[in-house]
């Protein structure tokens, strides 16, 4: 983190939420437990039950968008935000309870050196498992993406993560909507804008309500839409700089 102010930095975790009502109060309940000091905010996409309300009432500032935008549209809205409201970091949190809160500071501590930090699933820590099919994708993906910032990453498909005002100043105004492009486009999105990237291991939890979605069909279209995904994240034009990333005023 940069060291220009002698105040404690600002942190605001991001949660982006869509029908969570179930998990989303125990999710923001362990955060502010475990970190009283920073806040936390609720993005309700578009849900359709009582999502915001629940988040409300566990002690969350709640933005409710008027219709679902998914992940990315979701943690656009979340990173303009807090560049509006001058906080000096971001960490993106599921709502559904994977995110461990006890990982939140290993993970902003890693913006001492760079300007996002992954927490990663595959990286010594845990036990994570996925499919094969699905698994040969995230290896594809972290294989590329590691080769294109120089950075050994493992889990680039990870939601887990944190950025300093700097990221958060491109991801405010560039951050992708598209399905894998909240987390693999944008991991490009932020090397080609001349952020550093890294991982730090964390350890993830099972969901605490609701199933995943696991079958072969799926993990095949998974596979297909992550190589799509990162072929439309390398030859489109993102910016190059920080000079052209600032959001609009509105």
């Amino acid at each position: 983190m940069p060291e220009a102010s002698q105040r404690p930095p600002r942190i605001l975790v991001i949660v982006p939420a869509w029908n969570e009502e179930g998990a989303v109060g125990e999710t923001v309940g362990a955060l502010r437990e475990l970190h009283p000091g920073i806040e936390v905010l609720v993005v309700d996409d578009g849900s359709s039950d009582r999502t915001g309300d629940e988040a409300e009432g566990a002690g969350a500032l709640v933005a409710r968008l008027p219709y679902n935008l998914g992940v990315g549209g979701a943690m656009r809205a979340g990173y303009r935000y807090a560049i509006r409201h001058g906080y000096d970091a971001g960490v993106q949190v599921d709502a559904d309870g994977q995110h461990d809160p006890a990982f939140l500071t290993k993970l902003v501590d890693g913006l001492q050196d760079s300007d996002v930090v992954i927490g990663a699933r595959f990286a010594g820590e845990g036990e994570y498992r996925v499919g094969l099919l699905r698994g040969i994708a995230m290896r594809l993906l972290a294989g590329t993406l590691s080769r294109l910032t120089g950075q050994r990453l493992t889990d680039v498909t990870s939601g887990f993560r944190a950025a300093n005002r700097r990221a958060m100043t491109v991801f405010a105004a560039h951050y992708p909507a598209e399905y894998l492009g909240d987390t693999v486009e944008s991991l490009v999105i932020a090397h080609r804008s001349g952020c550093r990237i890294t991982q730090v291991p964390v350890v993830m939890r099972p969901r605490t309500v609701g199933q995943p979605s696991q079958s072969p069909v799926r993990a095949a279209l998974y596979l297909c839409r992550a190589v799509v995904a990162l072929s439309l994240a390398l030859v489109r034009p993102w910016p190059t700089s920080l000079e052209h990333s600032a959001p609009e005023h509105e």
